[in-house]
């Protein structure tokens, strides 16, 4: 059976070509070709006489070229294919996933405001897309103080309240693939907020340190049968206080990948959703993040 392809959405910038590199050395490690995509927003205005019958040519196309020029001289690439699209970037690059391992791109391409953090394909491609979604940051200046930890990391997210699968499997898969320790965090809230109504009773006081420990227990039993796939990975499961998204930003400093999850379809909430987690580390963390749709609901 073919592998499926690692695609690299580039567009003529230095955050694309970042994202291409990113995405060259994942097809390395997976064994898989590199299709490389231009998507045209603004195509060519046709002459009346002769409508596009067929994609533009990848041979004239100067953001291809460009890549072409950044990879050459290099030894032992893989099958590189070229690809040039006319559309609406928003739109098309989704599209890309459907027959994609992994779609790669840079955290925002060459309009926008200087300051922003995310562009919108990016955020259009990490929320639509059916394969899992790696967006890489631009390099970003005093981080902490804190330096990184050695050798090869990759961190996730787990809520033990409702566990993604998929993005378990993915994250050992890509720990595995890196020959890099797993760092889990799982985040609990604290203090718990008790509401009550006049004349009620105060509830016994809860221990923290019993919720940190059934979360920690939780959170190895969601492990295990991914543990069980990948014996070779080493797994730290951080049991943490307060706000996910913050913990795992602080945890993606000197990290080479941060996984998280897409939010499952739901019936009153049927359009595709990040959730704030997600969308908190897509803006802000030190490094590539994947986003991992959910595996198809059971029957």
């Amino acid at each position: 059976m073919s592998i499926q392809p690692v695609v690299a959405a580039v567009d003529g910038s230095q955050d694309s070509l970042r994202a291409l590199d990113w995405a060259l050395d994942a097809a390395h490690r997976r064994g898989a070709p590199l299709r490389v995509v231009h998507v045209r927003q603004y195509a060519p205005w046709p002459q009346a006489e002769a409508l596009a019958a067929a994609p533009p040519d990848p041979d004239d196309d100067p953001v291809l070229e460009q890549v072409r020029d950044h990879l050459k001289g290099r030894t032992g690439l893989p099958e590189v294919e070229y690809t040039a699209l006319d559309g609406a970037p928003g739109a098309v690059l989704p599209e890309l996933g459907v027959t994609a391992g992994l779609l790669v791109l840079g955290s925002r391409g060459r309009g926008g405001f200087a300051s922003l953090l995310l562009g919108s394909n990016s955020l259009a491609a990490a929320r639509d897309a059916e394969c899992p979604v790696v967006v890489v940051p631009r390099p970003r200046e005093n981080e902490g103080d804190a330096p990184p930890e050695p050798g090869p990391r990759v961190v996730t997210g787990l809520n033990v309240d409702s566990p993604d699968e998929a993005t378990l499997a993915f994250a050992l898969g890509e720990a595995a693939l890196r020959g890099a320790r797993l760092s889990v965090v799982t985040a609990y809230p604290w203090p718990l907020q008790t509401w009550m109504l006049p004349g009620e009773m105060p509830p016994p006081g809860i221990d923290q340190d019993a919720v940190e420990h059934e979360n920690r227990v939780l959170a190895r039993g969601f492990l295990a049968p991914h543990r069980e796939r990948h014996p070779e990975v080493a797994v730290d499961i951080l049991t943490l206080p307060g706000d996910a998204a913050g913990h795992l930003v602080d945890a993606s400093r000197g990290a080479d990948l941060v996984v998280v999850g897409r939010h499952r379809r739901r019936l009153l909430a049927p359009a595709r959703m990040m959730g704030s987690v997600t969308q908190a580390v897509l803006l802000h963390a030190a490094g590539p993040v994947a986003v991992v749709p959910p595996a198809p609901a059971e029957e």
